[in-house]
This record gives structure tokens, sequence and C-alpha cells, in this order.
């Protein structure tokens, strides 16, 4: 697939910098590897949000602010 992006001159600048520098050998390189590490971010940043929302929760029912129920308990509540 071929697709032209305008970055501006700072970003060509970065680009041009890590390719120098050895990090990547062309422009197509240095867009594939920031959209991997770009992927990861938002993979982890998920995660956590998620780990964030298990520990509230468990925190809430330790402390008595939230219930947890059995299986036989809601079949009972909703007669099923």
């Amino acid at each position: 697939m071929s697709l032209t992006v305008e970055l501006g001159a700072p970003f060509e600048a970065i680009m041009n910098k890590l390719i120098e520098r050895g990090y990547a050998a062309n422009k197509s390189e240095v867009i594939r590897q920031a959209l991997i590490l770009y992927d990861r971010e938002v993979d982890e940043e998920e995660i956590s949000l998620v780990r964030t929302a298990i520990d509230s929760m468990v925190a809430e029912e330790k402390s008595g602010k939230r219930k947890t129920y059995t299986l036989e308990e809601i079949k009972k509540e909703f007669d099923l």
C-alpha cells in the first residue's frame, strides 16, 4: 500500500535523525516502527485502565460497598 503524508519540517528532521543514527533504514521503516510503538502504548494504557477498574471494584467489595453474588443467588432472585 502506498500512502503520501505531509509531516512538516520538525517531523522530517526527527525521521532523518533516526535514519542517520541507524535506528531505521528509511522513512517508511521509521513510520512502521512508530506505529508499532504507538499500538503497544495504547494496549498498555488499556490494560492499565482495566487493572485500575478491577482494583477499585475489589477495594469496594472488601469495604462492603459492593456485594458479589453466587450463581445460585442470581438464579433464585430471577427465578431461573
